[in-house]
């Protein structure tokens, strides 16, 4: 039945991309219109994400991509999250909040390097084509539109108290005003030219050329500890992912460090719950994925980083047995979901949900789920002169707490909290599947699988279905189009219900594609929390 307020099905024979911006998603298409594969295709929507998302999304950043490979008819993994820098001082550091600006928070950037990689292992364009609109985009200028503006205007009057970062941030993406209004028209010829001369030269100009060191003498002439060393460490490898099984799919993720596999533990939960014996939306629905989430959390934060041994034990018939048992004896659960805290210490977290997801689909059979960010909103604050380029503050997921089991190590893997996903039943690719949200991505997926798989919702209404965020200790941040009395019953089985907005972005902004086993139709679904888009091959 129509139902109008909605946003329609896009649906297409020869391939989708779903993205965070119109003009990414757009610049995808052409691609694959122009037959690149999605490898391809990701390259050229990652590169203009950088353009018109500039505050979440770049090649300083980091990131992961999950995808279907046809012609090997697998699903393989590519980690672009480097290791902590060697120099990262951590005896001087005891918690994040020393890291959410400035240079120490700036780790060695990956995207760069998994955007060439997808293109160097399974595309068949050149650099120069697949940068070609990104370079468009920022050297003839974009209109900045709804989230854009929403994004810039929250993060200026924080970024003006730093006063040796300010400067240039206003430089380059407020032309000097110090903040933007409705209208306003973003130039970057900076990275117009940064990216011109990438596609010329390769990534070998960041990752132990002139761009690199650029980077490095800047930040080290804030204090950072970032080194040409550490840049030319940057080194990528497939892997294959780590899954599970659900309602006879295959949920696929990335391997750790890669935190994931919290997303494939509530999924291990939840598929022992009945759903069809539960009103969509109710509270025995939501109570029981809340439940699951937070327990899952608190075995992620528990374990750290899990040995492949670890890792199965923890995905077991017998310990997934236990955490079921918890959801079902209806008594409160309490604990972390970010970071480990100190007992009765929970802490709140800052708004981090500053990462973008992409998911593309081809004719040729490939699925590419990629999920990427800068960390924060402008992730560092810092924006190296001349370059256009925004610098991470990846360092700030670091764990420093002295007293954490999870400590990082300088030159050690740094775990991070994405779960770009694929999903195949008999071996097929049917569901690209990512979101951003920090810690909260690995709560948000499974509310939208279940919403897809469970109560069979078409792609676009799954996404698009009311969502919680849990944070330490009790608190759960719910989206109000769920019912008042589920609000209301949610408080009186122990979770502390704050009731948020219709739509907010704190409970992510997912994009995806379907795929339909039986006729090859590809379907997108995308995000309305942000400027999510479809468009089709």
């Amino acid at each position: 039945m129509l139902q109008h307020g909605r946003r329609p099905t896009i649906a297409s024979r020869h391939g989708m991309v779903a993205a965070a911006h119109p003009l990414a998603a757009a610049a995808g298409a052409r691609i694959l219109a122009n037959g690149g594969t999605a490898f391809d295709a990701a390259a050229a929507t990652a590169a203009t994400l950088n353009v018109v998302e500039p505050y979440m999304s770049g090649l300083a950043g980091r990131g992961v991509a999950t995808c279907y490979i046809a012609r090997e008819r697998r699903v393989r993994a590519l980690d672009f999250v480097a290791p902590i820098p060697k120099k990262f001082p951590i005896d001087k550091l005891s918690n994040r909040a020393q890291l959410i600006r400035g240079a120490l928070a700036v780790g060695a950037p990956g995207n760069l390097a998994g955007w060439c990689e997808l293109v160097r292992s399974h595309g068949r364009k050149k650099l120069p084509e697949l940068f070609a609109p990104a370079i468009a985009i920022a050297r003839d200028g974009y209109r900045l539109i709804e989230f854009n503006l929403e994004e810039f205007r929250s993060a200026a009057p924080e970024l003006a108290t730093y006063e040796k970062l300010h400067p240039e941030w206003s430089r380059v993406y407020t032309a000097g005003k110090g903040s933007v209004a409705p209208g306003f028209v973003l130039r970057q010829p900076d990275l117009a030219r940064t990216l011109e001369a990438l596609a010329q030269e390769g990534p070998g100009l960041l990752y132990n050329g002139a761009l690199g060191q650029k980077i490095v003498d800047r930040l080290q002439e804030l204090g950072g500890c970032l080194t040409m060393e550490d840049l030319a460490a940057v080194r990528l490898t497939w892997s294959d992912p780590v899954a599970v099984s659900y309602r006879g799919y295959s949920v696929n993720v990335p391997a750790p460090p890669c935190e994931g596999f919290q997303y494939l533990l509530t999924l291990r939960i939840l598929e022992g719950f009945d759903f069809a014996k539960m009103k969509r939306n109710s509270v025995e629905h939501v109570d029981t994925v809340l439940r699951a989430i937070r327990l899952a959390a608190g075995v992620r934060i528990a374990t750290g980083v899990p040995s492949p041994q670890k890792l199965a034990e923890i995905l077991s018939d017998g310990n997934v047995e236990m955490l079921r048992a918890r959801v079902r004896d209806g008594k409160p659960v309490v604990g972390p979901t970010e970071q480990w805290t100190p007992p009765a210490e929970p802490v709140a977290p800052l708004d981090e949900s500053h990462t973008t997801s992409f998911s593309i689909a081809d004719s040729e059979g490939n699925l590419v789920c990629l999920t990427q960010s800068l960390g924060s909103v402008f992730g560092s604050g810092i924006v190296v002169p001349g370059t256009g380029l925004c610098l991470n503050n990846f360092l700030y997921w670091a764990d420093v707490n002295p007293a954490s089991p999870n400590r990082v190590t300088p030159g050690g893997p740094l775990p991070m909290c994405m779960a770009p996903s694929i999903v195949t039943r008999d071996d097929a690719p049917v569901l690209a599947l990512g979101t951003p949200g920090s810690y909260g991505i690995l709560q948000t997926q499974p509310q939208a699988l279940v919403q897809y798989l469970d109560y069979g919702q078409p792609l676009q209404q799954a996404i698009e279905a009311p969502r919680g965020r849990l944070t330490d200790g009790q608190e759960v941040f719910l989206e109000s189009r769920i019912e008042p009395e589920v609000h209301a019953e949610l408080r009186k089985r122990g979770h502390n219900v704050t009731t948020g907005p219709d739509w907010t972005m704190k409970v992510g902004g997912m994009q995806g594609v379907a795929v339909d086993p039986e006729t090859g139709i590809f379907t997108g679904g995308c995000d309305p929390r942000r400027d999510g888009y479809c468009v089709p091959a």
